[in-house]
């Protein structure tokens, strides 16, 4: 038969006790707060790998960031001296049509059918702007739209025939190096149906415009509901406006392209309110600067006075968008007269209709 022994421990005093309680706390809130300053490190460490990363695929030097930011209005500016300027010689008709060979004409002067029926348009999501929704039924007629927006070469036509001024970044009436088949930017609303008019064309309704990009099954994107940064040039991802033909898996339901993304589009309507619309209507009073009074016009101070006139529409987002400004709901707005180098179009024409767009 074993034996056993119980080991008598030592009795520990009152004070003793305390003493070790008063370690242990301070072991405990010592490696808490080692836990805690890790972590702060492992974050910073992070966001400065992460700032570097970005700084590496950033479409410029940070250090050159000041020559890359448009003061307020001076695409405006530009723009206005660039209409009352001297017309600037460009392109003879032939030297335009010999711009793109016959596949590429053929390709970017593609029109798609869009067959007639009802469509989800607007929004009901909670973070969308108010002027997006609410999201209601629209019963449109069939049409076709551009495959693509107008690009660069296209307007180049369009100027060698009518003399139309050409956009102000075109040196010397050209189109920059590599820029044939970019989107044309620097147009105005004005400048959009002076060219679909041109080429027996229209610009698109609103309804048209986000019925080309959704389909009917009311989707968040032309591919679906997730963004995916791998389908739209937006964000300075790219940094400007990108060929349209890039993005062969941005295309909608019925196989437009670049409808999210790289330059916002005219459209043919004025900025108002939905059916059922619970926005203020201030938001859709176009509104022009004014000073007030002699004082505030001394300290340079305006009020932002309501018109008689009206914003026009601009869908899709652009190269420079929030993603989420890209979503086929979503809708911009401006002056019929600004422009800007993420401003551009694409036109709409009924279903029997000609056109009149040189090859």
């Amino acid at each position: 038969m074993t034996e056993r022994f119980r080991v008598r421990r030592p009795e520990i005093s009152l004070e003793a006790r305390e003493k070790r309680k008063r370690y242990l706390t301070a072991t405990l809130v010592t490696c808490a707060a080692l836990a805690m300053i890790g972590g702060a490190l492992h974050v910073v460490r992070l966001g400065a790998n992460r700032m570097q990363d970005m700084r590496d695929k950033a479409t410029y030097n940070p250090d050159d960031m000041g020559k890359h930011i448009r003061a307020a209005g001076e695409d405006l500016t530009l723009h206005a001296e660039n209409e009352h300027g001297p017309v600037t010689l460009g392109y003879t008709v032939g030297e335009a049509e010999a711009l793109l060979t016959p596949d590429q004409w053929q390709e970017i002067n593609t029109m798609i059918d869009i067959p007639a029926g009802i469509f989800l348009m607007g929004t009901d999501y909670g973070r969308a702007d108010d002027y997006d929704r609410p999201r209601h039924k629209v019963d449109i007629a069939a049409y076709r739209i551009d495959k693509y927006p107008v690009t660069n070469a296209q307007y180049a036509i369009f100027v060698a025939k009518t003399g139309h001024r050409p956009p102000l970044h075109w040196e010397k009436g050209r189109i920059p190096e590599g820029m044939k088949l970019l989107p044309v930017t620097m147009v105005s609303w004005y400048d959009a149906i002076a060219y679909a008019k041109w080429a027996g064309k229209r610009l698109p309704s609103e309804a048209e415009w986000e019925k080309a990009a959704r389909g009917t099954d009311g989707r968040r994107w032309p591919w679906g509901n997730q963004m995916d940064t791998h389908r739209l040039n937006t964000y300075y991802n790219i940094g400007a406006a990108s060929i349209v033909t890039r993005f062969k898996n941005g295309a909608s339901p019925y196989g437009v392209m670049d409808l999210a993304g790289n330059v916002s589009e005219w459209v043919a309507d004025d900025f108002e309110a939905y059916p059922g619309s619970d926005a203020e209507a201030e938001i859709f009073k176009a509104k022009v600067p004014r000073a007030e009074s002699a004082e505030d016009r001394a300290l340079k101070v305006v009020d932002m006075v309501a018109t008689e006139s009206h914003y026009k529409v601009l869908r899709g987002g652009s190269w420079k968008s929030d993603p989420f400004s890209t979503s086929t709901y979503h809708r911009n707005f401006s002056w019929p007269f600004f422009a800007s180098d993420f401003f551009g179009f694409r036109c709409a024409a009924d279903p029997a209709a000609t056109t009149a767009r040189a090859q």
